[in-house]
């Protein structure tokens, strides 16, 4: 019997997983404001047209450090990076393309305040960020996704932006006031017209995000209450812990893509 050479027979079954992935990264530094620029990370299956396009809002200060680490090669992030950073692979597929936002030019190294966060200049960026987007994917909703800090972004944009945006997810979102800045605790939820959905940790140990918020306004927008995962690996406001869903990772988004894309989805993971 005739025996296939190693070598051809491995790439004869690598061929179907070949054809299947189409994923890739693109870095892309666009103006915005006069003598501003603005860069993103697009994750996206090059073979397909999104339905949705998914623009995420880190927490912390907001920076990533896009062009700064494309300057050593191809952009990495890390495993311990913040929760929206972690997901993006699980995130895009034929039918959604995600979106890694950094802090524009005039706001770094520093990043973004809150009152930045909730301010017109804010928006005036992320409207010639949705101008790009909308070129490239003329057909694409685009929704806005924001975790702890990044919901003051999401959140405001939400509110700021009317019809450019269809819809608005507030993960870890930060009601409480703290030394860092005012975070959510006096914004208006009703002046997001687009539909929102918040998902929330039940043990979310950080002082600016509890639970007990999310579940205020839950009477307004639906709730995902998320259970459970692995031990905390960071301080209770960092990503490695329940208010990053660690260990949740994969359930908590596969609930919000079936949230966006107008599907069933879990209103509790456990």
């Amino acid at each position: 019997m005739n025996r296939l050479p190693l070598a051809l027979l491995l790439a004869i079954l690598a061929l179907p997983l070949a054809s299947a992935c189409h994923a890739a990264e693109d870095l892309v530094t666009i103006p915005t404001r006069q003598g501003v620029t603005l860069s993103y990370l697009l994750d996206q299956d090059k073979s397909a047209s999104p339905k949705i396009v998914v623009i995420s809002f880190v927490g912390g200060l907001g920076a990533v450090g896009l062009e700064r680490r494309a300057q050593k090669g191809p952009v990495k992030l890390g495993p311990t990076a913040n929760f929206l950073v972690r997901i993006k692979d699980q995130m895009t597929d034929a039918d959604i393309a995600d979106v890694i936002v950094d802090s524009p030019s005039d706001q770094l190294p520093g990043s973004m305040s809150d009152t930045f966060r909730l301010g017109q200049d804010h928006a005036a960026d992320i409207r010639a960020l949705i101008r790009d987007l909308k070129h490239r994917f003329p057909a694409a909703k685009i929704f806005l996704l924001g975790t702890s800090r990044g919901t003051i972004s999401a959140a405001a944009l939400g509110a700021s932006l009317g019809d450019l945006v269809q819809g608005v997810v507030l993960t870890s979102t930060v009601t409480n006031a703290d030394r860092t800045g005012s975070a959510l605790s006096g914004f208006d939820f009703s002046s997001i017209k687009a539909p929102v959905l918040l998902v929330h940790h039940r043990d979310d140990g950080c002082r600016t995000s509890p639970y007990s918020g999310a579940e205020r306004s839950s009477k307004k927008f639906p709730l995902i209450s998320v259970s459970g995962g692995n031990p905390p690996q960071s301080d209770p406001c960092e990503s490695m812990a329940q208010h990053g869903y660690l260990g949740r990772e994969a359930p908590a988004v596969q609930a919000i893509r079936n949230w966006m894309l107008g599907r069933e989805f879990a209103r509790e993971i456990n």
